[in-house]
């Protein structure tokens, strides 16, 4: 194999497969990088077992080939060098030799038969607005339970019809749900996915770079979830196993209604939550007409608390949150505007929901916390 490459082609697709990559190099193979150059292409495969990404780059093929070659080695150097093409050619005993000016570099590779054949893309299934597809993970991701041991939360539910895209995450204290009008493409019935936390990630990263305009194909076999972006395809394990009924979870009464300007409740927030409790995290709020007042309270460090104004509806009360939990709904919102927070009692769920978005229905569900 040999071959040049502009760097920042190479850069861009390298740095984006990094995050697939085994960290713990438990397998030796699976830390490496495979690429193989044909057709005035560099193709290039990683995977971690879990996850798995196919993706390429033009370039002046001299020589068609494979080879594999350490994946945080290459990153690192490709980022160091200057712009510049690179050239990169197989040695023996599978070293790899990379040239750029006046910079040469000789890697470690290992025999590209050891590289795990990565799954072929069946046929698609459904065709999903990139951009829908990213503000349903971003607006859920944080959601997802990272307890291994509660398997079927791990992930998110993403259920497509051909008129909406719907998201729901949820580790058992909170529950996000996001709904979305929007053209499903060659989706005749309903289709429901269990998407795991690590391909949210790495998924959000593609969308990312894909722009405005991007589509998704998602597609999947007896084990494995693909969603191809473009030239790029992102391979997931399936998660197996019945997500919750999060139907059932969700407020069926909320008489108690307040209205908050958005960037005053998250500085508040941010401010009184300074001196909460470190483990619990904890969180109390006094509602009344006209006023919203929060608190916190560390046996270490001291207590905090600050007023802010609100539209209210509905008898005073008092009720505990964890702050960060509340901190993550708000933190994915766009900036200014407002927000509802709707409660029944001290002992339900509260429920966050955006005032004024009309493309997505976002529905935020806490747990209370005793206080």
């Amino acid at each position: 194999m040999e071959f040049s490459v502009k760097k920042s082609d190479l850069l861009k697709e390298i740095d984006l497969a990094q995050g697939v990559v085994e960290k713990k190099a438990t397998i030796p193979i699976l830390s490496n990088f495979l690429l193989e150059a044909k057709d005035g292409h560099i193709h290039l495969s990683a995977t971690d077992l879990e996850l798995g990404l196919l993706s390429n780059c033009p370039a002046k093929v001299k020589k068609e080939g494979a080879g594999t070659v350490p994946a945080r080695r290459l990153v690192d150097i490709v980022r160091s060098l200057p712009e510049a093409d690179i050239k990169v050619r197989v040695l023996e005993n599978q070293w790899i030799e990379l040239k750029c000016e006046r910079s040469s570099f000789k890697l470690v590779g290992m025999a590209r038969d050891n590289f795990p054949a990565l799954p072929t893309v069946p046929e698609t299934l459904a065709t999903v607005s990139g951009s829908a597809l990213a503000t349903l993970i971003k607006r859920t991701s944080f959601a997802v339970s990272s307890e291994e041991s509660r398997y079927t939360l791990n992930g998110a539910l993403l259920m497509l019809k051909p008129e909406s895209a719907t998201m729901v995450a949820t580790d058992g204290h909170r529950l996000s749900l996001v709904e979305h009008e929007t053209t499903v493409e060659e989706l005749n019935n309903e289709l429901r996915i269990l998407v795991p936390r690590k391909a949210m990630g790495e998924l959000e990263k593609l969308l990312a770079q894909a722009g405005d305009d991007a589509k998704v194909q998602i597609s999947k076999d007896d084990s494995h979830l693909f969603f191809s972006v473009g030239d790029r395809v992102l391979i997931s394990r399936l998660l197996t196993g019945q997500f919750p009924n999060y139907e059932a979870v969700l407020p069926k009464e909320t008489p108690r209604v307040a209205e908050l300007d958005k960037e005053t409740f998250t500085g508040a927030l941010r401010r009184v939550a300074l001196l909460s409790d470190e483990r619990s995290h904890a969180i109390r709020l006094q509602i009344d007409k006209g006023r919203l007042e929060l608190f916190s309270t560390s046996g270490e460090y001291g207590e905090a608390n600050e007023a802010i104004d609100a539209e209210y509806v509905g008898e005073a009360m008092e009720i505990g949150f964890n702050f960060q939990y509340v901190l993550d709904f708000l933190n994915v919102l766009s900036e200014g505007g407002r927000v509802r927070l709707e409660l029944q009692d001290e002992q339900s769920a509260g429920q966050l929901r955006p005032v004024g978005e009309e493309r997505y229905r976002y529905r935020y569900v806490v747990m209370p916390m005793r206080i």
